[in-house]
């Protein structure tokens, strides 16, 4: 995303891609760029990927904010408490980024017990267990506003927060957990934030104990989340002076070029290699293409549909590496929607649709070999024991004469080229609850833009859809766009018009190591867009969470295989790196973050 997402909530939401015109560069990058790469060995260009602008900083997340840069860069100014990434080329706990050096679980799971490093902010003051109470304490306050929160989960199930000493502190559960979800998917969450600078309701107000009444936490949020939304001020607020991470802000443009230098104050271990890291965004994949031929940029994207031309780009000094993502990709559909919310509630409606989508050809000829199918809510691009056989097996296979039979069946006919439900009512045979006479089964996507990819995927579902009888209409926006008009409603709003929604040109939801669904599916979960409700996925989801074995996975796994709670789609590799030859010391992180301070000049 996060999105989508992600989220912001997860750092693992919502992506983008990518496609080539010549001549484009200085229209197409809303930043600019030196003209023949970085100038030095201390600098380096970084393309992001295109029409994917960063436009938040503060190291909590809202749904609006979903985007995985936008972590990226936070995590690279204020660092997490557990650093759970695949910066080494393999998830797990990168402790060098990380401001916790332990975490020791009680023997009976039901609370953990975390060791602080001996680390400091920018300003010389000491990172104390205080610092991770003052976010406890706001996300405790203002969980319903925070992107990662599902109904249940943290901090639900954190109750309460036990400060030892000042780099001691024990979080207790409401029951006992899996180990590894609640190290991966919930304590890497948090984001100690430094409580001797952002504890005030202004900028001109005192700093106190706000945070530890509900009431001051709930002002606190509101003045940093305010603060957060001026991005021309991130360079020059002292707000954001203080920081933990290997980079401080040292420009940052509403339209979305970012400047990172190194924090000389830094004292964790994962320094900056790096001195000043340039972050330039593009409006098309096109431009960023062109900037790579250029040579103007040192680490950027193609899309597949350029790997045929991999050879000019070497010949240009670069090596071009497909990075891999520990994700899946979907269209949520608005079950609130007031006019098709109530067709996509019906099951044999959903099944139609999964059934009208040819995945195994979208893989191969839109993304040039470079995706896999989709068929449920765990990655399918790795090997692993989460995924059900039935999701493995594709419960319902292509098949668009099948699809439209089972809308026939079920009261529509189809007319003028569009089914129309002519036998309303809840029988076998008719349409379903809440679908009226008349209705006709006309859908229409929000989609991101910037892509050709996405926009060849958008077109060849249209015209497979009409097969089947259902009309699909495509309109398009940059993707902090589709996220901040895709969110939870219900019918009676006004921002319920949107139906389907569109955020996964490079994979739509980048999950933790352990890929439960209580963001994404469960009823009220963070990320859980289109407001799909199971009451049975929902205890899936609980079990997912506490059983030590993946049989709770796979069930869960083979659930909304079957129950189809968002359209699924082909998964990409999250981009086509193309690297400038001799820049290295990083590993591509399978969970879609970046990370400036891993990369150096090798030669």
């Amino acid at each position: 995303m996060f999105l989508a997402y992600t989220a912001v909530g997860r750092r693992w939401a919502l992506v983008a891609g990518a496609a080539v015109t010549t001549g484009a560069l200085l229209t197409g990058c809303s930043g600019g760029s030196s003209s023949s790469g970085s100038a030095s060995s201390d600098t380096i260009n970084y393309a992001l990927p295109a029409n994917f602008t960063p436009n938040w900083i503060l190291p909590v997340g809202t749904a609006s904010h979903l985007n995985t840069n936008n972590s990226s860069i936070s995590q690279a100014v204020w660092e997490p408490l557990i650093a759970y990434d695949g910066s080494t080329g393999k998830v797990g706990w990168n402790k060098d980024n990380s401001l916790a050096t332990d975490a020791k679980f009680a023997a009976d799971s039901k609370s953990v017990t975390i060791t602080l490093g001996d680390r400091h902010w920018s300003d010389g003051k000491q990172i104390t267990s205080r610092d991770v109470e003052f976010w406890f304490s706001l996300v405790k306050a203002n969980k319903e506003d925070w992107a990662s929160f599902s109904p249940g989960k943290a901090p639900d199930n954190w109750t309460s927060f036990k400060t030892i000493d000042d780099t001691h502190f024990t979080i207790t559960f409401d029951k006992a957990y899996n180990q590894e979800w609640m190290l991966a998917n919930e304590l890497s969450m948090i984001r100690p934030m430094p409580q001797h600078v952002w504890d005030k309701t202004g900028d001109s107000g005192a700093v106190s104990d706000l945070d530890r009444t509900a009431a001051g936490a709930k002002k606190v949020w509101t003045y940093l989340n305010n603060a957060a939304k001026k991005i021309s001020g991130y360079a020059t607020d002292p707000l954001w002076k203080t920081v933990s991470g290997p980079y401080t802000i040292k420009s940052f443009s509403t339209a979305g070029k970012v400047e990172l230098t190194a924090n000389a104050k830094y004292d964790g271990g994962g320094k900056a290699n790096i001195k000043n890291v340039n972050l330039l965004p593009f409006t098309t994949a096109d431009a960023e293409a062109n900037a790579l031929r250029a040579g103007t940029v040192d680490y950027g994207y193609i899309n597949a549909t350029d790997l045929s031309q991999e050879s000019s780009f070497k010949a240009k000094g670069y090596s071009v590496k497909p990075w891999t993502g520990w994700a899946i990709t979907y269209m949520p559909y608005n079950f609130n929607n007031p006019t098709m919310g109530p067709v996509f509630k019906q099951l044999y409606a959903r099944q139609a649709i999964q059934m009208s989508v040819d995945q195994a050809t979208l893989s191969k000829v839109v993304f040039n070999g470079t995706a896999v199918p989709t068929y449920g809510p765990i990655p399918q691009g790795q090997d692993s024991s989460f995924v059900s056989p039935e999701q493995k097996t594709n419960p319902y296979p292509f098949d668009t004469a099948k699809a439209k039979k089972l809308l026939t069946d079920h009261g529509w006919t189809e007319q003028a080229g569009t089914m129309v439900c002519t036998s309303p009512g809840t029988g076998d045979s008719q349409c379903g609850a809440g679908v009226d006479k008349g209705t006709k089964f006309e859908m229409q996507v929000l989609s991101q833009s910037g892509s050709t990819v996405t926009d060849n995927m958008m077109s060849a579902l249209q015209s497979s859809f009409a097969k089947t009888g259902i009309t699909f209409s495509i309109k398009t926006a940059p993707v902090n766009s589709v996220l901040s008009q895709s969110g939870q409603c219900t019918a009676g709003e006004s921002s319920c018009t949107w139906q389907l929604s569109f955020f996964g040109t490079a994979g739509s939801w980048y999950f933790p190591a352990y890929p439960s669904g209580d963001s994404l599916f469960a009823t009220g979960g963070g990320s859980n867009f289109g407001s799909y409700s199971n009451a049975e996925v929902d205890k899936l989801i609980t079990e997912t969470t506490t059983s030590s074995s993946n049989e709770a996975v796979q069930k869960y796994s083979a659930a909304l295989a079957k129950d189809l709670p968002v359209i699924w789609l082909p998964e990409p590799d999250y981009q086509i790196s193309v690297v400038k030859d001799g820049l290295g010391g990083f590993a591509q992180d399978s969970l879609a973050n970046f990370h400036p301070a891993m990369w150096k000049w090798t030669k």
